[in-house]
């Protein structure tokens, strides 16, 4: 799946003790239109999808064309990730939101969950979003890249 270029976003929820918890996710998808259902892939170890089940709400965070750094420092589960970057409450389930770093923001209610293999496939229900005309980070080739310039179209 290298080849395939994605967008990148660092899925964001709480914790019990309403301590922010996030990770870096390529693996994110447009289900419905009605109602507005996304999904997203986490792995079955990461503190992230433990919070996000016992909380019941998530936040996506698609990164801007300089967060690079973001992405990466949200894919080490080994870090402390929001004492790096600036970030607020989002809505009513107070949604961690990366303040600087995103050209959109969704936030969840978990619908449904899903095991397969080594990740859960968690099914959002979108409650509101917010979008800028910023350039998004891509992901392909293992390594890090923006949107590019549209070539000519061809007849």
């Amino acid at each position: 799946m290298s080849s395939f270029p994605t967008g990148v976003s660092v899925v964001t929820t709480v914790d019990a003790d309403g301590r922010p918890r996030g990770m870096t996710c390529s693996s994110l998808a447009g289900v419905s239109l009605d109602p507005p259902v996304l999904s997203v892939c986490l792995t079955v170890t990461s503190r992230t999808l433990g919070a996000l089940r016992a909380h019941g709400f998530f936040g996506v965070n698609l990164l801007g064309a300089r967060a690079s750094g973001i992405a990466r420092l949200f894919a080490d589960s080994s870090l402390s990730h929001f004492e790096h970057v600036p970030w607020e409450p989002a809505g009513d389930a107070a949604l961690p939101r990366l303040a600087d770093d995103t050209v959109a923001f969704a936030a969840c209610r978990v619908r449904d969950t899903k095991a397969v293999g080594d990740h859960v496939v968690v099914f959002g229900e979108v409650l509101g979003t917010d979008c800028t005309n910023a350039t998004p980070l891509l992901y392909g080739h293992r390594r890090f890249t923006v949107w590019p310039e549209p070539a000519p179209d061809r007849v």
